[in-house]
């Protein structure tokens, strides 16, 4: 998931207060963009709340060769490295690496091709697991894509929602056997997660596509600076 301190609409301590209001997600991971400082004021704002879900230090990094989530970190993973160079960081500090939308091509250029996932990648190195449902609207093709690879290569598969605005939080999820993140690492360690995903409500799909529109607005502003 997330939140103002990368790309997403809500604030930390919205998420949470959203996610503990709502029910049915025991675990989320804050996974902003090239930061983690979104996730410490979510587990901080977490912590005092009585029935707020636990909340995972995550990151999701711009590596040389596609985004990588970082699950379980104790500090941020610089940007722009190789994709076995940023596992092998996110493995250092006793985080979990796993590859976030591997088929998806969009923005970014490497060698002449546009890419945000790692594609292949996935498959050749040390992934702890594979993200193989993405709730963002139109990834069925590119989840169906990572089905089949982590089917053929036999890591962990996970739900996430990539939630930009609460209307997106737990519309892609990950089922495991506990309530806790030691449970959920373990169980990403064992192979024995399951990924799912639910339909959006009609004027959830509205609130994506304005949420898209501001991204992308923001995008060429910043680039014309």
């Amino acid at each position: 998931m997330h939140t103002n301190y990368s790309d997403g609409w809500p604030s930390p301590g919205t998420v949470v207060s959203h996610v503990a209001a709502a029910g049915g997600l025991d675990v989320i991971a804050i996974t902003d963009h090239d930061t983690i400082e979104g996730a410490l004021r979510a587990a901080e704002f977490a912590s005092g709340q009585s029935a707020a879900p636990h909340v995972i230090v995550g990151e999701e990094v711009s590596s040389r060769h596609g985004h990588i989530l970082g699950l379980f970190l104790e500090k941020r993973v610089r940007p722009g490295l190789s994709a076995a160079a940023t596992i092998g960081a996110i493995h250092d500090q006793g985080g979990l690496a796993i590859a976030a939308h591997p088929f998806w091509r969009t923005e970014r250029q490497v060698r002449g091709r546009a890419t945000h996932g790692v594609g292949w990648w996935a498959a050749e190195l040390e992934f702890d697991g594979i993200e193989v449902e993405n709730a963002t609207p139109g990834f069925y093709v590119f989840n169906q894509m990572a089905h089949r690879l982590q089917e053929g290569v036999g890591k962990a598969e996970l739900g996430n929602s990539d939630a930009h605005i609460v209307d997106a939080i737990g519309r892609a999820y990950t089922t495991f056997a506990g309530t806790t993140p030691l449970a959920l690492r373990s169980a990403i360690e064992r192979r024995r997660t399951g990924a799912h995903r639910a339909r959006y409500p009609a004027m959830a799909l509205v609130r994506y596509a304005a949420w898209g529109i501001e991204h992308r607005r923001q995008r060429r502003a910043a680039a014309a600076q």
